[in-house]
């Protein structure tokens, strides 16, 4: 089955939608394309299609996008529905750039997985970086009628792009809008989270979207997912069987093997990793990212903090909605599955967000106003603006697990239980989701877990019904005192927000995948996934080095989980779950200290897990909580 979130995508490179109620507009009656093969410093020539407005009254600035997904149709009397991030660009008017990148589709070269950034090149070396800077000084110089000013944008694998185009940045770019940029995929984006690999949505990926080139090529019509035989992943990766070399050998794609092969952060994963180089840039950035994306929550927030460090007195903002992978460009974002935000958000920032901030910087209309961080207030409903990412009202608290499942900003006792157990086998993992699925479902970032809380190999924690509304801004930050009867475990950590028993039901809403209905039901009791993140113990000191745990050793095990902005309000509870297998969106974990991709089935053991919440050996989930206005 398709993920139908990504098949669009693959359809659509500018991730550009029409919404429903929108006037129509002619492209092909405005426009006129034209198709170049753009010469590089080294000679490899990349294809790119230029649509330019038939209105020569007055000069037009370039807003480009750069992709590895074609830049489809191809022929110049073939035209696009839409183009730009939405209807209003296209209307207004700019001169409309899409480049197939290096080694993809039309584009001579090699491509390269999320290629690297040469921060010294010698001469003739390339990277992203000069790539652009060789297409903007071309399109400057043969795309007449230009006003010499450049924007660039793009989601995900292009938002990657977007951000290693701007890395010492060609002085026309004046505007870049890097969208869920893949940034440091070891380190919580698509590939690896807290060390365990995201085995779901990357053998989806790679199993039907995205495969190494054979040439120059054109998209075909039978690009499409993996026919799986079974209408459940957990039933058909159970089947597989936990070795990766056998699950990974159906679909034979070189560049999934590179993932799961590569399981620590090394040197293939660090010199992937844009942040460690987001420097030299001159433009103005509009960082855009979803509080529900699955496939890279952690990207946006590292690059806006990277590029805010290392490029003093540009302007650098952060959007953060309540969004999917990719949501604010085509959704109305007014709910997810059964989760309401009581307002159309992805209108909202189509309108009020990114039109603005590129009309301003490319065209010069200083109506924008846009404040540094512009975030949505989940729980509570509401758009925030704040002047730093975390807000600097925010203070340091901990959530202290208690005997008995209590959960309370209250520290531990003395006379409580020293700490809950229970039985991991990887036999039996957790599920992530408590319906049948192949694809990794857009909604399971706000699912319901109460068919978590009822396994006995899930421990959860719960507050009282709160007195006041608490707000919870940045990022959550397990530090735990864990054991375990083995050498290696997963400990999954989840923030969850308790619905009153007695609050309102839910009509039916959107499905949650494809072929999956949601009638409608209740929503009393509901438990609201908020954030939630695996950490694989042998990483719990570093993501380079693992290190074996000491069985039935008493051990600290600190890490962060992505940001929040997330208000639990009065009368609802605050949970927190702990778990050791999430499959499969996340692969099984031997239990042993073994390499994961040497590992066969009979290195995967059970294994007693404990979680301590004693004086001595607390346990708490460390958050930023905001003043109650």
């Amino acid at each position: 089955m398709k993920n139908p979130l990504l098949f669009l995508f693959l359809l659509l490179p500018l991730f550009a939608f029409a919404q429903a109620d929108a006037p129509a507009f002619d492209i092909k009656a405005h426009y006129t394309k034209y198709e170049y093969r753009i010469p590089m410093r080294d000679g490899v020539k990349l294809f790119t299609a230029v649509y330019v407005p038939k209105d020569s009254s007055r000069p037009y600035p370039f807003l480009m996008t750069r992709t590895p997904y074609s830049v489809r149709p191809y022929g110049e009397d073939e035209y696009p529905a839409h183009l730009g991030p939405s209807p209003a660009f296209a209307q207004s008017g700019y001169i409309f750039v899409l480049q197939d990148v290096r080694g993809r589709y039309q584009s001579e070269g090699e491509f390269v997985e999320m290629r690297p950034h040469i921060d010294r090149r010698e001469a003739n070396e390339t990277d992203e970086s000069t790539d652009m800077y060789d297409t903007v000084e071309w399109l400057l110089k043969h795309v007449p009628n230009n006003n010499g000013k450049v924007g660039i944008w793009g989601i995900s694998y292009p938002g990657f792009f977007t951000s290693a185009s701007i890395i010492d940045s060609h002085p026309a770019i004046k505007a870049a809008s890097p969208e869920a940029p893949m940034t440091d995929e070891f380190n919580g984006d698509d590939v690896y989270h807290g060390g365990a690999f995201m085995l779901d949505a990357n053998f989806e990926f790679y199993a039907g979207y995205f495969r190494p080139r054979t040439g120059l090529e054109l998209p075909t019509k039978n690009e499409g997912g993996f026919e799986y035989g079974v209408t459940d992943a957990y039933d058909y990766f159970l089947e597989h069987g936990p070795d990766l070399k056998d699950i990974a050998d159906p679909i034979k794609n070189p560049l999934f093997d590179a993932n799961w092969q590569h399981n620590t952060d090394d040197d293939y994963w660090r010199s992937r990793d844009l942040s460690r180089h987001m420097h030299g840039i001159k433009c103005a950035v509009l960082t855009v990212g979803g509080w529900f994306d699955a496939e890279d929550l952690a990207g946006p927030l590292r690059t806006y903090r990277a590029i805010e460090i290392n490029n003093p007195g540009i302007f650098n903002a952060l959007v953060m909605g309540p969004w999917v992978h990719g949501g604010w460009a085509w959704a109305e974002g007014k709910s997810l599955a059964r989760v309401s935000f009581n307002s159309a958000t992805g209108e909202f920032y189509r309108e009020h967000i990114v039109f603005p901030f590129f009309e301003q910087y490319l065209k010069g209309k200083d109506d924008a106003h846009l404040p540094e961080a512009y975030v949505f207030e989940t729980g509570s409903n509401v758009w925030r603006q704040y002047d730093a990412w975390p807000p600097k009202t925010a203070r340091t608290k901990t959530l202290y697990l208690h005997a008995g499942g209590k959960l309370s900003f209250d520290p531990p006792t003395s006379d409580e239980a020293a700490s809950d157990e229970y039985v991991s086998d990887p036999a039996h993992p957790v599920p992530f989701i408590n319906y049948a699925a192949t694809e990794v479902p857009r909604e399971y970032m706000v699912s319901d877990q109460r068919f978590a809380a009822k396994r006995p190999d899930v421990l959860t924690y719960m507050t009282d019904p709160l007195q006041d509304d608490i707000t919870i801004a940045g990022p959550v930050s397990p530090h735990l005192h864990v054991a375990t009867s083995s050498t290696d475990s997963d400990f999954d950590v989840k923030l969850i927000d308790v619905y009153p028993a007695d609050y309102p039901s839910a009509p039916e809403k959107e499905a949650r995948g494809r072929d999956v209905p949601m009638p409608a039901e209740s929503m009393g009791g509901y438990q609201q996934l908020v954030r939630g993140e695996p950490m694989r113990a042998r990483f719990r000191n570093s993501l380079t080095k693992p290190e074996a745990m000491t069985p039935h050793q008493v051990t600290p095990l600190n890490f962060d989980m992505p940001d929040v902005n997330h208000t639990f309000r009065q009368g609802h509870r605050i949970m927190v779950q702990i778990q050791s297998s999430w499959f499969p969106l996340t692969d099984l974990n031997p239990q042993k200290f073994v390499d994961t991709a040497k590992a066969t089935p009979a290195d995967f053991v059970k294994a007693t897990e404990s979680v301590y919440h004693s004086p001595k050996a607390e346990s708490g989930i460390v958050v930023g909580v905001m003043p109650q206005p």
